[in-house]
């Protein structure tokens, strides 16, 4: 079967010569056109989506020190924490320390203090005596009109008197 095609029948060779020329434009935008178009797209792309994205790798980054910064601090924070409370325990210790010294101290004090005034007591408990023994003595020679100092010395009356008492 023969289709007629009247003035639109092609003629071999300018179909060949056609046909040449697309393959080497074909050739000429492959290698030089095509190239420079991908390398203004990537460029266009980076512009404009690989800024973001590279924004957001930034904020992931950034988002990642500050959680380890918080984690930083917050274990500073737990190491005051501990510090403090460390010091502290000390120095209730020192304060116990220091007051079980001064009850010490306190004690020792009143010890010596007790057996200084036992001692004073005893020493002024004799003198008394003694004072009120010649005291004794002096108003009973009053009384009966004569002295009687050799007659209680002799007899030892007033020590008699302070032993029953």
């Amino acid at each position: 079967m023969k289709i007629e095609l009247g003035p639109l029948k092609p003629e071999p060779s300018p179909l060949v010569l056609g046909l040449a020329l697309l393959f080497l434009m074909m050739g000429v935008l492959g290698r030089f056109l095509l190239p420079r178009i991908e390398r203004l797209r990537a460029e266009r792309w980076d512009a404009t989506e690989g800024r973001a994205q590279r924004a957001e790798e930034l904020h992931a980054e950034a988002e990642a020190v500050r959680r380890a910064r918080l984690k930083e601090l917050a274990a500073a924070r737990h190491e005051a924490a501990r510090i403090r409370q460390d010091y502290a325990e000390r120095g209730a210790a020192s304060i116990a320390a220091a007051r079980a010294e001064a009850v010490r101290d306190r004690e020792a004090m009143l010890a010596t203090t007790h057996a200084a005034l036992d001692a004073d007591r005893a020493l002024v408990s004799a003198r008394l005596r003694q004072d009120v023994g010649e005291l004794a003595v002096s108003l009973a020679g009053r009384v009966v009109g004569e002295p009687v100092h050799a007659v209680a010395a002799e007899r030892r009356t007033v020590d008699r008197f302070f032993a029953e008492r």
